[in-house]
C-alpha cells in the first residue's frame, strides 16, 4: 500500500459519500497526487517524516491551505484564494500529511448545528436525516465515514467536540493558545482554537504530536464526574450511556458551581467578539449572510460593554476556583452534548419534558471549558437511542497528551453489556 493508493482510496470514498453527507467543499486532487508521489520517493530513499508521512487528511474551510479557496462557508468569501498555508497546516505538511480537500463548515464557524453553509448542510453519516453537529461538521463527518483518518477543525465553544460526539469520532480542543491560529478565519479570538478530529484517541495523539510535540504533565490518578443536569437539562439515556462508559474509573463527583454562569459568559464573550470581527461586513453586505447567522451576529452587537467586562472578570475568577478540582481529580468527565444528534434543521428540542433551543443545548456542556481555556476531548461512548453519544474529558492547561492517553485507555476497555 503506497501513499498514492491511500490518496486514491480517500478521494474515491470522498466522492462516493459526498452526495449523501456533503462533507467537502473543494478538493485538491492534483496536489494530493503530487504529494503522494513525493512521499513515496522520500520514504523509498530513507526520509521518514513520522507516522503521518503519506497519510491523507482534510482541513476545515476556515483554515488556509495554499492555492485553495477559504470560503468559511459564506458567500462573502466565495472568491477568496489562500496564498499561504496556515501555520498549523504547514506543520502538517512538514510532517508528511497529504491534504486532499477542504471540509464544510457552518458559516464563519458560527454555529453548532452544521446546517447553515453557502454550500448546504452537512449530514450525519450514521443517519443522514440528522445533524453532523458544528461547526467543524465536514471534518467530523469525513472521519466518521472512513474517508480519512484525521482532519483539522476549529473549536471556539465546542466546534470540534460537538460534531465529534454527533458523528461518533474523537474531537480535541487544545488549551487556548497551544496551537497557532495564524491563517484561520477568526470568530472570537479569545476563545478560538484549532481543533483535531480523529477516529481514535491514539490517532489523535499522533496528530497532536505532529502539530505540537509531546509534553507530559503528571495528573492525579482519578476522574471526577460532573452531573450534566447541574449545568443543563440532559436526556437520561445520554447520562446513562456516557456514565456507564467511565463509571469504573470514577473516583468521585465534582461540583463546578460556576458552570451555568460560564455558559452565560460564553454567550457574552463570543457574541461581542464575533460582532467585532464582522461589523464591517454586516454594515456593507448583510444580505450575503445566512439569515440565522446574521441574526446571531446582530444579537452580539447588542451586548453592552459592561457585560463583556463582567464576563471576563468571571472567566478569571472561575479559573482560580476550578484549579482545586483539577488538582484533586486530574480529569473531569461529563457528556459532550446533553441529547442525541438532532434532526437536520431542528431548532427546538425536548429534553425530559422541557422545550429547549437546539443551539443552546448543543453548546451547553462544552462552552464552559472554552471560557476557561482548558483542554477538552470528546470520545465515542457508545450509542443512545441508536445514535452516537460522546464522553467529554477535561484536564488542566497543557495536559493534552495525558488527556489523550487517558482517553485511549478508556477506548481500550469494552463497552458495558446491556441487559442480562
Amino acid at each position: 500500500m503506497t501513499p498514492a493508493d491511500l490518496v486514491e482510496i480517500a478521494l474515491q470514498e470522498a466522492h462516493r459519500w459526498q452526495p449523501s453527507i456533503n462533507a467537502f467543499v473543494s478538493f485538491d486532487e492534483n496536489g494530493a497526487h503530487a504529494a503522494a508521489s513525493k512521499a513515496r520517493t522520500e520514504l523509498a530513499s530513507g526520509i521518514d517524516r513520522g507516522p503521518l508521512h503519506g497519510i491523507p487528511v482534510a482541513v476545515k474551510d476556515v483554515i488556509d491551505v495554499r492555492g485553495m479557496p477559504t470560503t468559511a462557508g459564506s458567500r462573502h468569501r466565495k472568491n477568496h484564494l489562500a496564498r499561504e498555508n496556515a501555520e498549523c497546516v504547514e506543520r502538517l505538511v512538514q510532517a508528511g500529511a497529504i491534504i486532499i480537500g477542504k471540509t464544510t463548515t457552518h458559516e464563519f464557524a458560527n454555529g453548532p448545528t452544521g446546517d447553515r453553509s453557502a454550500t448546504g448542510p452537512t449530514r450525519n453519516p450514521h443517519d443522514t436525516d440528522h445533524m453532523a453537529g458544528g461547526s467543524s461538521s465536514g471534518s467530523a463527518a469525513a472521519v466518521a465515514a472512513g474517508i480519512i483518518p484525521l482532519a483539522l477543525g476549529t473549536d471556539t465553544g465546542g466546534s470540534a467536540r460537538i460534531p465529534a460526539s454527533c458523528c461518533g469520532v474523537v474531537g480535541l480542543k487544545p488549551t487556548h493558545g497551544a496551537l497557532p491560529t495564524r491563517g484561520m478565519v477568526p470568530l472570537a479570538p479569545s476563545l478560538d482554537t484549532i481543533g483535531l478530529l480523529a477516529r481514535t484517541a491514539a490517532d489523535c495523539l499522533l496528530l497532536w504530536t505532529a502539530l505540537r510535540g509531546t509534553r507530559t504533565i503528571a495528573l492525579p490518578p482519578g476522574i471526577g464526574w460532573i452531573k450534566p443536569d447541574s449545568i443543563y437539562p440532559t436526556q437520561p439515556s445520554i447520562t446513562c450511556t456516557v456514565r456507564s462508559r467511565v463509571d469504573q474509573l470514577l473516583t468521585g463527583e465534582a461540583d463546578v458551581q460556576e458552570a451555568s454562569d460560564l455558559r452565560e459568559a460564553y454567550r457574552i464573550i463570543q457574541g461581542s467578539e464575533a460582532y467585532a470581527q464582522h461589523s464591517e461586513l454586516i454594515f456593507n453586505s448583510p444580505e450575503l449572510y445566512d439569515p440565522e447567522v446574521l441574526a446571531r451576529l446582530l444579537s452580539g452587537g447588542e451586548i453592552p460593554g459592561w457585560e463583556y467586562v463582567k464576563a471576563m472578570e468571571l472567566r478569571h475568577s472561575a479559573r482560580q476556583r476550578i484549579q482545586p478540582l483539577l488538582n484533586r481529580y486530574g480529569v473531569l468527565a461529563l457528556p459532550t452534548i446533553p441529547l442525541t444528534p438532532p434532526r437536520l434543521n431542528s431548532r427546538m428540542e425536548f429534553i425530559d419534558g422541557s422545550s429547549l433551543e437546539t443551539r443552546k443545548a448543543l453548546l451547553s456542556l462544552t462552552s464552559p471549558w472554552s471560557v476557561l481555556g482548558l483542554p477538552a476531548i470528546s470520545i465515542p461512548a457508545g450509542t443512545a437511542e441508536g445514535l452516537p453519544a460522546g464522553l467529554q474529558l477535561i484536564g488542566p492547561p497543557g495536559a493534552e497528551s495525558q488527556l489523550l492517553r487517558v482517553a485511549a485507555q478508556i477506548e481500550e476497555t469494552q463497552y458495558p453489556m446491556k441487559g442480562n
